[in-house]
């Protein structure tokens, strides 16, 4: 078992990465402050892992009443409407401020579970135990938690951290192709913004990763926890650096509100993202060809698109972005790489013209 720390003072979490952590009680249970937890899970995970976390937080004669909740699965299901499902059951089987919400999932339920624990009581313990790529690497790890709104993604939510983060490999052997093809989407974006050894060992080892290779999903996962803790411990409510972490994001952002959530995975918007700021980026003269190239090969390599699909329109794009959270003083900030790769920059001083020859050569007019 690997051991990676998020540094947050008197908030520090660790996040266990390793096989068979779910045949582990006591690594679930030390984290588990009161007697009573509310497990958050969807339809799509309970079947195969509820009744197991549920035996961990039962093991070896502990005093622990376990609920459970099961939400519907998917993007779509993101809502006010399905978190007041977890605040429905959390009051009916009387959780008190000492309880403790799990979230057994992939981001939909991190991200909902988190929130309804930062909200529940004015704030419960939660820990997070994703069985997802996509948040393993991501989404997890860092605290970011909140559901959508109509017109744009992640619009309502809350900073709230975990006690842990508890990722086991092994769940990774149920996940389907495009779930795994996704998440591998989030693993390059490391690489392009702070690791460019990261990134280059990815292009070496692709096909590890998209074959399940043990060890080389283990490394991916690691790698990315340890970038991903660095950034939040040194920003963790994104006054600035923590943003870096969303190249991509704001284009993908638009491309899942556009389309309707769930149409696109997102960690497939995110690749398609990507490629578009990689694009602008050359355009403003900040990267070179041979960067630009060696990103959409890798995207490829991953079986995620790396491009909108077409009906993603350029009036679409600019009215969703226009309601983006990056955007300021109605200043539109984005995540573009800049100089050699490992390096990029998080601003609103960029040619707009720039912007939209990007968009009109991904877009019908």
């Amino acid at each position: 078992m690997e051991v990676v720390d998020v540094d947050l003072s008197d908030r520090t979490y660790p996040i266990y990465i390793g096989s068979g952590l779910l045949d582990k009680p006591e690594l679930l249970q030390k984290h588990v402050k009161g007697k009573n937890v509310l497990v958050v899970t969807n339809t799509t995970v309970a079947p195969l892992y509820l009744e197991k976390v549920v035996g961990l937080l039962k093991a070896n004669g502990s005093k622990i009443n376990v609920e459970s909740v099961i939400l519907p699965d998917g993007e779509k299901y993101k809502d006010m409407g399905t978190l007041m499902k977890v605040f429905d059951k959390a009051v009916e089987t009387r959780m008190d401020r000492r309880c403790t919400f799990v979230a057994l999932g992939g981001g939909v339920i991190g991200d909902m579970c988190g929130f309804a624990a930062a909200a529940f009581l004015r704030g419960v313990n939660f820990i997070q135990i994703p069985t997802t790529l996509m948040a393993q690497v991501d989404s997890s790890v860092g605290g970011k938690t909140g559901v959508n709104h109509p017109l744009g993604k992640n619009l309502i939510g809350a900073f709230y951290q975990p006690q842990c983060v508890v990722i086991d490999t092994d769940t990774l052997s149920t996940l389907p192709e495009r779930e795994l093809c996704s998440g591998i989407a989030e693993v390059v974006k490391y690489g392009l913004i702070r690791d460019a050894k990261f990134f280059e060992w990815q292009e070496e080892n692709m096909d590890k990763l998209l074959a399940r290779d043990p060890d080389a999903l283990a490394y991916a996962i690691k790698r990315s926890c340890e970038n991903k803790a660095e950034v939040v411990s040194l920003d963790e409510k994104e006054a600035g650096l923590r943003a870096t972490l969303n190249l991509g994001h704001t284009f993908g952002h638009a491309i899942e509100t556009g389309i309707g959530y769930g149409g696109w995975l997102h960690g497939e918007a995110v690749a398609a993202g990507t490629v578009m700021a990689a694009d602008l980026s050359f355009r403003l003269g900040w990267i070179d060809a041979s960067l630009q190239s060696r990103i959409l090969n890798l995207l490829k390599r991953a079986k995620v698109p790396v491009a909108p699909p077409s009906t993603m329109t350029i009036e679409k794009f600019q009215n969703i972005m226009a309601v983006d959270k990056k955007v300021v003083d109605g200043d539109l900030r984005l995540i573009l790489l800049k100089g050699e790769l490992g390096n990029c920059v998080f601003t609103s001083a960029y040619d707009t013209k720039a912007l939209e020859e990007t968009l009109h050569s991904f877009c019908p007019s």
